[in-house]
């Protein structure tokens, strides 16, 4: 099988980001994004997923994470979609759980090329409200927004329909946000499996 990997660089006058993937990995990281809690993320994400992946980005964080945490989103999704290629062979659907402690999450990932991001709260009020005002990290504080952004920014430039299922929280963000970022690698680590019954792509259209 043609080796799935990719490399990619994105560079604004606010970022300037380098990365590299392997789809079919041991889960090596090399990683310095100038976000500790990102950083970290990154490296769950890829370890869980089997995905080998080298990200380098400097970006203004003086003015605050937004343009850094979003520009490694849109560089993750990019090289991820150059790495799969032509997709023939890919089973395309990837479900996971993971529980961390009380928290409680579920990625589903579709690599449709059609994308989307969709984040489901069990108490979706109670829940929205108490995130709205939660950050984890130590120099840097790390949002459930900022997961958001991130997420849409990957998904988006990776052409993957999510959706992520918010079953239970403790009031853990660190806990929570690490579960989706487990999650996330674990459903696409299955979703880019190679099915050998699949002579082409999955899909009755002939394309994704």
């Amino acid at each position: 099988m043609k080796k799935r990997t990719a490399k990619t660089a994105r560079r604004t006058k606010e970022t300037d980001i380098t990365a590299k993937l392997g789809i079919d990995g041991k889960g090596k990281v090399k990683i310095k994004t100038g976000i500790g809690f990102l950083d970290h993320m990154l490296t769950l994400f890829a370890k869980h997923g089997f995905f080998d992946l080298d990200i380098s980005a400097k970006g203004d964080l003086d003015v605050d994470i937004h343009h850094t945490n979003e520009d490694v989103g849109i560089t993750l999704g990019s090289v991820f979609k150059k790495a799969l290629g032509d997709k023939k062979g890919i089973r395309r659907f990837g479900d996971s759980f993971v529980p961390m402690d009380g928290c409680l999450v579920r990625v589903v990932a579709d690599i449709s090329n059609r994308p989307s991001l969709h984040i489901h709260y069990k108490t979706k009020r109670d829940i929205e409200d108490l995130l709205a005002n939660l950050a984890a990290g130590d120099s840097v504080k790390y949002s459930f927004v900022n997961l958001e952004q991130f997420t849409q920014a990957f998904v988006m430039n990776a052409g993957i329909n999510m959706h992520i299922e918010i079953l239970a929280f403790d009031r853990d963000l660190h806990h929570l946000i690490e579960a989706v970022f487990k999650a996330m690698g674990r459903s696409l680590d299955e979703a880019t499996q190679i099915d050998k019954r699949s002579k082409g792509v999955l899909s009755t259209k002939g394309r994704l």
